[in-house]
């Protein structure tokens, strides 16, 4: 049987299409793109997907179509969706090509039809919701830190959830982020008017690392930026990622609704992880559907893309005080994947006083919740060896993604700032004084 390489009638990316949930359709796709991938190879060096279908294929002398459940399953399960094939990719929709290739929702679309027979395990149905996990551990901070430090508890975690046992995880805080900014946010002026900003701070910030956001007000003040904050849920990436695609389509429409009349008033939403502009600039049109899932894709950027704006607009506060000198960037996937530029090392170029900043664009290999996983911890670390080579040496350690930076801190022992991070500290006098490559302390 010959395998036509243009679409068969079985594609669609979108969960609102009904053939999307059809096995006997999503089969006819994984078969025509497994075939264009196979005698393309462009991606051979990517994710630890493209060896694993390579290498089953060629075992069956090159016909697809004698590919095992097992080794589909294989594929599927070694695509953590970093969006690099796609990028690489000559074949995609966005490149108007006929073949309409995109493997990773392709993966995504494969993953979901998966979870919708055999349901989602207890450890996806964790990690999917991490709003959840955030509150609960919020109330008694210190004990869930300590849980996910101790020896015997992350062998339990590692025996019964399925979470490596060696795997640095997130801190919690008792004073989440929103909490910090409804009680002032430190007295920062945030009603200015050189531009109007909502700050969606992602689940991480609010519940795992405060002190980006608090690093994010800083600049937007000292930018005379009006500031709206108002943290309510996840952007449903974690729940897609896991297969759960109702409840990721759930997040969706809510954060939808609640963001859209802030759009409607003239904001600009910043997301601060990557993952979650490029989820709500690329996943929720596709998600959901509609104009207003298209009005908000449109109004989302990411923080350094706006404030790249004000700077070449002549509107940026320049009045930096002090210099890290040489840094070492790496730029996320996902940022890499919305195509906006490396906009978070033109902004710490523009500190000046002989800042220079080396790009590093490898995949970190952490890619959400895959690297916490037992069976992908060591891949994930062997994924993201170039990237850690990359940011090797005594420069300034910098990250746009917060999981990316515990990614690095595991390989290296050092975590990264983030860019935002690093502008709050240059408006300081001694901003750089203390250690160049750890968050700051923050209370638990």
């Amino acid at each position: 049987m010959t395998i036509k390489a243009s679409p068969s009638e079985g594609l669609t990316y979108s969960p609102l299409d009904g053939h999307y949930h059809d096995p006997h359709k999503l089969q006819m796709e994984l078969e025509r793109v497994f075939d264009i991938c196979h005698g393309c190879r462009l991606c051979f060096n990517l994710c630890p997907s493209f060896p694993a279908l390579f290498n089953a294929v060629d075992a069956h002398d090159g016909d697809v179509l004698r590919l095992t459940a097992a080794e589909t399953d294989t594929v599927v399960d070694t695509c953590y969706q970093c969006k690099l094939c796609y990028i690489k990719c000559p074949y995609t929709p966005d490149d108007g090509h006929r073949f309409k290739l995109d493997f990773p929702r392709l993966m995504q679309r494969a993953k979901a039809i998966r979870v919708s027979k055999t349901g989602l395990k207890l450890r996806e149905r964790l990690l999917g919701n991490p709003d959840l996990l955030g509150r609960l551990a919020g109330l008694i901070p210190w004990l869930a830190n300590l849980a996910n430090r101790l020896p015997p508890n992350r062998w339990l975690m590692h025996a019964l959830l399925g979470i490596h046992r060696n795997k640095i995880l997130p801190d919690f805080h008792g004073q989440t982020f929103q909490a910090w900014f409804d009680r002032g946010a430190d007295g920062h002026k945030l009603d200015g008017e050189n531009g109007k900003v909502f700050l969606f701070q992602t689940c991480f910030v609010n519940f795992n690392n405060p002190e980006i956001g608090k690093a994010a007000i800083e600049v937007f003040a000292r930018n005379d930026l009006s500031v709206k904050c108002d943290y309510q849920r996840c952007c449903g990436m974690p729940a897609l990622d896991g297969g759960d695609v109702l409840r990721a389509q759930q997040m969706a429409r809510a954060n939808i609704a609640q963001l859209l009349p802030h759009v409607r008033e003239g904001y600009k939403v910043l997301a601060i992880n990557p993952t979650c502009s490029m989820m709500m600039r690329r996943e929720y049109p596709d998600l959901v559907g509609g104009e207003e899932a298209k009005q908000l894709a449109a109004a989302v950027m990411d923080p350094n893309e706006y404030l790249n704006t004000l700077r070449r607009e002549g509107r940026f506060n320049g009045a930096f005080r002090s210099t890290p000198k040489n840094i070492n960037c790496h730029v996320p996937c996902h940022l890499r994947a919305q195509n906006i530029g490396y906009r978070s090392r033109d902004m710490m170029r523009s500190i000046g006083g002989g800042t220079e900043v080396e790009l590093v664009t490898e995949c970190c290999g952490h890619n959400g919740t895959w690297a916490m996983k037992k069976e992908y911890f060591d891949l994930s670390l062997q994924a993201g060896r170039k990237a850690f080579a990359g940011m090797e040496g005594e420069a300034l350690m910098t990250t746009d993604c917060p999981l990316a930076a515990i990614q690095f801190e595991q390989a290296t022992g050092r975590r990264p700032l983030h860019p935002l991070q690093v502008l709050a500290r240059a408006y300081r006098e001694d901003g750089f004084e203390h250690a160049l490559s750890q968050d700051e302390p923050a209370e638990q």
